[in-house]
């Protein structure tokens, strides 16, 4: 698993621990943690996209 990958999975995974917290508490900053977990969420999801497709095209150009 690529590295920036991993350091956005964490960045996910904190911001939800994050907004569970704001909203147990009562507040309404917890809306901002959301929104960051989905944009880290997304990063994660297109650095492992990357990741994968590079490996396949390595693959192809070495069996070619």
């Amino acid at each position: 698993m690529p590295r920036l990958a991993l350091y956005a999975l964490a960045v996910c995974v904190l911001t939800v621990v994050a907004a569970v917290v704001s909203f147990v508490q009562g507040q309404w900053i917890g809306i901002v943690w959301v929104l960051m977990a989905g944009l880290s969420s997304n990063m994660a999801w297109f650095y492992l996209r990357r990741a994968k497709a590079e490996r396949q095209r390595q693959q192809q150009t070495a069996g070619a």
